[in-house]
């Protein structure tokens, strides 16, 4: 398995080397981060335009024990606010019945800190909208009256559900700030309408591999199969890492840490972006997600958007 993911790496450079990473927006970048979405205009920017820089399991820099299970489970360094100042625009929140933040079977923080720190940024900023996923981790229980909750606590800047929202501009959404996605395992789903949305309007396809080439082309080919950002009425994401894979009983301790995992691929998401452009799939990227998320993938994300403003694409 080693040298089939040194070959994958070597591949993906190779590409990289030889076709480059420029597309529409590449060389575009904006002095603050914190409100890119200010500065390409509210008025112009419309949400079906968006390409949402994201981050995957974004609740998870204190997931686990330090030292003995943290780096088997951590998928970002930076903390809930600390992401939304560098311009990560969705985050993906994972639960527990205790309202305890978790990835797997390691837990981290109560919920409370997220949604602090989300009520943090929107009040130093005016014009960013954020997409809250938050679901029930795989094998675990709903919080009870979980949707009260998060009604209660961010009700003022929830965006209702609305299939109309996608063709909006972020001006017509304020002062509305938040389109927060609730996906429960066993609790009913959000209803249409009503300030929470359900898990149909974030779509995926996730493809359970260590191999950077083979995310790479698989994220490319179900990217492929979708209609155009301006003629859909869901969000549909694209995740720009890999995963572990068990190679004995034991999974937490016989693999790679997820950081030392997803340099693999990491390096290629500006090849991603290219790609998708010059296949012909530039009109189908929409939200784009990293583990250990940098700025130099938000730029890129804020780069295609403000092409896609100018029309460039």
């Amino acid at each position: 398995m080693g040298n089939e993911v040194s070959r994958q790496v070597q591949n993906l450079r190779d590409r990289k080397n030889r076709n480059g990473c420029n597309f529409p927006g590449y060389d575009y970048h904006v002095q603050d981060r914190k409100n890119w979405m200010s500065t390409l205009a509210p008025e112009r920017l419309h949400v079906n335009q968006i390409v949402w820089p994201g981050t995957h399991n974004s609740a998870t820099e204190y997931v686990g024990d330090p030292i003995i299970t943290r780096p088997y489970g951590r998928c970002q360094r930076l903390s809930i606010y600390q992401q939304l100042v560098i311009g990560v625009r969705v985050l993906d929140i994972r639960v527990q019945k205790d309202r305890l933040v978790c990835h797997d079977i390691l837990k981290g923080y109560n919920v409370d800190v997220v949604i602090n720190d989300v009520k943090r940024f929107l009040s130093e900023t005016h014009s960013e909208i954020i997409i809250l996923e938050i679901s029930t981790e795989y094998g675990q229980e709903d919080p009870s009256d979980f949707d009260r909750y998060l009604e209660a606590e961010l009700g003022e800047f929830l965006i209702h559900q609305d299939d109309n929202v996608f063709n909006k501009t972020v001006a017509e959404l304020l002062p509305k700030r938040i389109i927060c996605i609730w996906k429960p395992r066993n609790s009913p789903e959000p209803r249409q309408g009503g300030p929470l949305w359900s898990s149909c309007y974030l779509k995926g396809d996730w493809t359970n591999t260590d191999l950077p080439e083979t995310k790479f082309e698989s994220n490319m080919q179900h990217l492929s199969n979708q209609p155009p950002v301006t003629s859909r009425i869901f969000f549909y994401k694209v995740e720009n890492t890999v995963t572990a894979q068990a190679t004995t009983v034991n999974f937490l301790f016989s693999t790679l840490w997820v950081e030392q995992l997803n340099v693999r691929i990491q390096p290629f998401a500006r090849l991603f972006i290219k790609e998708c452009i010059s296949r012909g799939f530039g009109d189908r990227l929409q939200i784009f997600s990293s583990d250990f998320i940098e700025e130099d993938f938000v730029d890129a994300c804020i780069g295609l958007t403000n092409a896609r403003i100018e029309g460039q694409l």
